[in-house]
């Protein structure tokens, strides 16, 4: 009788899975704030993305962690990059497997920040031509999507502009459109090593008690013509993912970050909540308030239960 009068239905396909590649090989090294999580060499990565092909997830997305970094975050946009050869190797060996690839610099800069530091903050504008160049090398090197992480204002037209001149005006861009200022980061930071090496990110992600600003961020991506929009975090944003999905006609996806999975984790490791039921329970409100795509480090193990 539930199930016949079920609301909210989740499939495999609305998870995209968050990896983490690295350079090296036969690396599969667990991270140790986010248990069952890894970050992974690019053979071993080509082993996770079959895994989440037959699982029939939506896709992957994909974050880099560089053999070295600097002040101008050229690991980020260098055709060889780690993530540039990583999707090179997808796309011949699970080549049906759809790959977003994170655009930002946070991996990449010596510093840990989103851009270019000038005069001890950073600055905006300059960071554009980073951004739109890693996206062309992303799209050169096979990226069905690419994603925006930085919360750069501009970003997204300066990406639009740079993927058609280069001839990918069929790539679309997944805005991280909302990315608040939130502590539940911190077990990413760890798994990406890209911790803030002074100050915070505070002045480029947004207040936590704002959602007009929300709105108008959103609103403002759209116009410079985002294809996708993304609430990040999911679960304390609850609202705003339904304020976006009333407002906007375009697919909304929601980021269950790494701060969500661990507490749940943790929780489940000590006993206090039952890990499978609080993982399903999570998903399904973040589906229900409205969210099409979910990016979550919960998205095999909920593939196999909605498989059972």
């Amino acid at each position: 009788m539930r199930r016949l009068v079920r609301e909210t239905v989740l499939e495999p396909s609305d998870f995209v899975l968050p990896l983490f590649v690295c350079p090296g090989e036969g690396v599969r090294r667990e991270i140790g704030a986010m248990p069952g999580n890894y970050q992974l060499s690019i053979d071993e990565l080509v082993k996770e993305c079959q895994e989440a092909q037959s699982l029939a997830l939506g896709g992957v997305i994909l974050f880099g962690i560089p053999e070295s970094k600097d002040e101008t975050a050229s690991g980020a946009y260098d055709e060889h990059g780690i993530v540039q050869e990583a999707v090179r190797a997808l796309k011949r060996e699970v080549p049906e497997l759809l790959v977003i690839t994170d655009v930002c610099n946070c991996e990449y800069t010596s510093h840990g920040h989103c851009g270019k530091i000038v005069d001890g903050d950073v600055d905006n504008d300059a960071t554009l031509e980073w951004l739109a160049s890693g996206a062309v090398s992303h799209a050169k090197a096979g990226a069905d999507i690419v994603a925006p992480s930085d919360m750069m204002d501009g970003r997204v037209a300066a990406i639009r502009g740079a993927l058609d001149e280069a001839g990918f005006s069929n790539t679309p861009i997944l805005s991280y459109a909302a990315k608040y200022a939130s502590v539940f980061y911190g077990p990413f930071r760890e798994a990406a090593e890209s911790a803030p090496q002074f100050g915070d990110r505070r002045s480029y992600q947004m207040d936590p008690a704002n959602v007009r600003e929300a709105i108008r961020e959103i609103s403002l991506d759209v116009h410079e013509g985002a294809d996708i929009i993304m609430v990040k975090p999911a679960m304390p944003y609850l609202d705003v993912i339904r304020a976006a999905c009333e407002r906007f006609q375009l697919p909304v996806a929601a980021y269950q970050v790494s701060g969500e999975f661990s507490m749940i984790v943790a929780a489940a490791q000590n006993g206090w909540l039952d890990r499978e039921r609080a993982m399903m329970e999570s998903l399904t409100s973040i589906r229900r308030a409205g969210a099409e795509i979910i990016l979550t480090y919960f998205a095999k193990d909920a593939a196999r239960f909605l498989g059972a």
